[in-house]
């Protein structure tokens, strides 16, 4: 009985021995495991500032390059509007020269275009 009574306490001793040692192996990878979460979840905060850094940045740069293509159309449109005042200006002064120069003629070419105007709107 001592021999099977030794064998039991050295088994147990054997058992105790192990399931300590795998209490410290689980506990060390439960450690490990929490300092990979917080390693990934820096990893990730970096990540995440680093491409809300970057939208932003495209953000303005996308405004000021729409803000310079709409002041360059603002500019352009003045530009084409003061040339067509321009325009309209000398058509009135030649018409009005004209009108002026040769009455009878312009009379004439207005009678010939309403002319042609009523022939065409009746067909």
């Amino acid at each position: 009985m001592s021999t099977t009574d030794a064998e039991g306490r050295m088994r147990n001793w054997t058992d105790k021995a192990t399931t300590d040692r795998l209490e410290k192996d689980v506990a060390a990878v439960k450690s490990d495991i929490a300092a990979l979460t917080d390693q990934i979840t820096d990893a990730l905060n970096t990540f995440a500032n680093s491409a809300g850094k970057q939208a932003r940045r495209g953000y303005k740069q996308a405004r000021d390059n729409m803000d310079s293509t709409l002041d360059d159309i603002s500019d352009r449109g003045s530009a084409m509007m003061d040339a067509a005042q321009d325009a309209y200006g000398s058509v009135e002064e030649t018409l009005e020269d004209a009108i002026t120069q040769r009455p009878l003629a312009t009379v004439g070419v207005a009678l010939g275009i309403g002319f042609l105007i009523g022939f065409a709107w009746r067909r």
